[in-house]
């Protein structure tokens, strides 16, 4: 029984050793011959698409709605709704409003913003200086000029906090415009 079981265990060891060694990985070589006999056994170069070949599909004429009245098939050039007519005409009169003057515009926008958040926050180091500065001197004469320089970078700061205001309502206005005139989102980013 023994040798029986030894018997079939070598004889299944040895296919498998004898598939394995019919079995072989292919060489970068091997594979580099076979494109090369391939490619010269194509006759006929394949079709090569261009732009013109992908030029709009030819209009299917649809079944019409009534049998009375034939199906209008709208010009390449017309619109389908009078609200994109309106958009038209409205691109017609702002030709300079293209995904350039958006991004600019929006570019410009909050540069001035963080610029003025910036000089907000210098001003606001300034003062907290001189307000140290101030508690810090015993002289009246000296502490009459640190105090005049505070309340100059105070009344500067008050501006440049209402500007911030400002800068804060123009993005907001510029994205409200730019929703009406339908911009796409990727033009104001």
């Amino acid at each position: 029984m023994r040798t029986s079981v030894y018997l079939s265990a070598v004889v299944v060891f040895a296919g498998l050793a004898g598939a394995a060694v019919s079995v072989r990985a292919q060489t970068l070589g091997d594979v580099s011959r076979q494109e090369e006999e391939r490619r010269k056994e194509i006759k006929t170069p394949a079709k090569v698409y261009t732009n013109k070949d992908l030029s709009a599909p030819p209009v299917m004429p649809s079944a019409p709605a009534n049998a009375g009245t034939p199906a209008a098939t709208p010009s390449p050039g017309a619109s389908s709704t009078p609200a994109a007519d309106d958009k038209a005409k409205d691109a017609a009169k702002d030709g300079t409003k293209d995904q350039n003057y958006w991004s600019q515009r929006k570019k410009d926008l909050d540069s001035k913003l963080e610029r003025d958040k910036v000089l907000a926050d210098a001003m606001q180091s300034r003062i907290n200086g001189l307000t140290t500065d101030f508690a810090a001197r015993s002289d009246p004469a000296q502490r009459a000029v640190i105090e005049r320089d505070r309340q100059r970078a105070v009344t500067e700061l008050d501006g440049l906090q209402r500007s911030l205001k400002d800068d804060q309502k123009a993005l907001t206005d510029f994205a409200d415009d730019a929703r009406k005139a339908s911009v796409p989102p990727g033009w104001i980013r």
